[in-house]
């Protein structure tokens, strides 16, 4: 995997992030990743968000993580969710400018806050084949519950923030093609499980995406 600092705008912010792409001869797959809450520390070298950039190396799949605007080295500042779609926007929009991107099999994935960002923009644009939402916070009604892409939802069995939620029924009710997965002894921070997500990710992935053009 070779591992390029980039830079890319959003309308009038330059954002940062890291383009992995895996070893080999492309064009490649894609994903892009998004980190969680920026106002509780969370950034593109988050545990969750680097481990699924590697799982998905790993298959041959590239992908850009990036910081949200306000975040590291990206210009602007928090916006509550609705700037930050600007942002995943501009970051498909970057994947596919690359080399070999002229139809390039993108995908998206969010994890908690860059969760509930990803859905947002998914529903609405065409460019992402496949989405996967890792402890996603959902809301009822969900966008997520007319989504009918392939679909990967990841929650911890220990996840505070999702008290009383019947995340079975609530999976299960989700329309098709859908994956799930509720992780046992896993709460919303993964620590202890980065290897397990990172392989469900990068497999979902690797099935639903398309390899060639």
């Amino acid at each position: 995997m070779t591992e390029n600092n980039v830079a890319f705008k959003s309308g009038d912010l330059t954002l940062e992030g890291v383009w992995s792409v895996p070893g080999g001869s492309g064009p490649f797959p894609a994903a892009v990743v998004c980190h969680p809450h920026p106002l509780y520390g969370g950034n593109m070298d988050n545990n969750v968000v680097s481990a699924v950039c590697e799982g998905l190396a790993s298959v041959s799949i590239a992908c850009l993580r990036f910081n949200f605007r306000g975040v590291g080295r990206s210009q602007g500042s928090h916006a509550n969710g609705v700037g930050e779609k600007d942002d995943v926007r501009a970051a498909l929009a970057f994947v596919s400018s690359q080399n070999g991107g002229e139809g390039r099999s993108i995908g998206l994935c969010g994890y908690s806050f860059g969760a509930g960002v990803a859905l947002e923009v998914a529903v609405n644009e065409d460019a992402v084949e496949a989405l996967a939402l890792i402890s996603p916070i959902m809301a009822s009604p969900s966008p997520l519950q007319d989504y009918h892409r392939p679909k990967l939802v990841l929650w911890g069995s220990h996840d505070l923030a999702l008290p009383g939620t019947d995340l079975p029924d609530l999976s299960e009710n989700l329309p098709e093609p859908r994956e799930y997965e509720i992780v046992s002894g896993a709460d919303h921070f993964w620590w202890g499980h980065e290897q397990r997500i990172a392989d469900r990710v990068s497999a979902f992935f690797k099935h639903s995406l398309r390899s060639d053009r």
